[in-house]
């Protein structure tokens, strides 16, 4: 069974297509990279998940339930870390995370139980300090902790990388393969090599319409049989990345 199914969404804007009859599905225990350039359609797809945009036409299915728009009930099975979290500052991460159990009617036993184990594994159950001195890749981390917190079947990420330096990129990235050993993960992304470190299978997204959909060795054997250039799916400046991760 897949965790979620997105079968022909479209969405426009006003005149503005972004997406366009989008089919993609993500296994149970997998990690899915959502792969395209900036402004390809990525967020607003998650946003879709969510139930927080209406699509135009499809279907979303999370654990075999539709999704609704403004009455989402699946939204109990998932788990999200938006590109740029935020917090209440003056709190500490133990603190902010004993407030979001409660939001979630976590029982206090449990509660502390899992507390505990979302710090241990985002490595900061040592950290007492206030959220304002964090740095953004603790404050993502600290985002993933709280979108474990109630051990969601599917947890999504919405570039969960982005802006990091490579230790803190290699943190998440680690934290993510270790999450993904209990539940299903779709994260969106534009660096290519982050997906060809942790994901099991990739799609990629260009002008709101899936080009490749597989597992890395099959986008490599497509690439190279559709002879696609890579500046059709990438930013120029990923292009050298492209091509050492496809071989194309």
């Amino acid at each position: 069974m897949n965790s979620l199914e997105v079968k022909g969404i479209s969405k426009s804007f006003g005149e503005k297509k972004v997406l366009q009859d989008l089919s993609f599905s993500v296994k149970k225990h997998s990690i899915y990279g959502f792969v395209g350039k900036n402004g390809a359609g990525k967020t607003t797809t998650m946003k879709m998940i969510l139930g927080l945009l209406q699509a135009d036409a499809g279907e979303i299915l999370v654990e075999g339930e539709p999704v609704t728009y403004g009455a989402n009930k699946t939204n109990r099975f998932i788990g999200y870390l938006p590109d740029v979290p935020e917090f209440y500052s003056y709190m500490t991460p133990e603190e902010y995370l004993d407030f979001c159990g409660d939001i979630a009617g976590i029982p206090l036993a449990e509660k502390k139980q899992k507390i505990e184990k979302m710090l241990q594994l985002v490595g900061l159950e040592q950290e007492k300090r206030k959220i304002q001195g964090f740095s953004r890749g603790m404050k993502q981390r600290l985002g993933i902790a709280q979108a474990l917190i109630t051990e969601p079947k599917l947890l999504i990420c919405d570039e969960p990388t982005s802006a990091l330096d490579p230790a803190g990129r290699k943190e998440i990235l680690d934290i993510l393969q270790a999450a993904g050993k209990e539940t299903t993960i779709l994260f969106s992304t534009h660096i290519l090599t982050d997906v060809e470190r942790i994901c099991d299978e990739i799609g990629i997204l260009h002008d709101g319409s899936l080009v490749w959909q597989g597992s890395m060795e099959e986008v490599r054997r497509q690439v190279k049989e559709r002879g696609l250039e890579p500046v059709q799916v990438v930013e120029p400046a990923l292009e050298p990345l492209f091509l050492e991760v496809t071989g194309a």
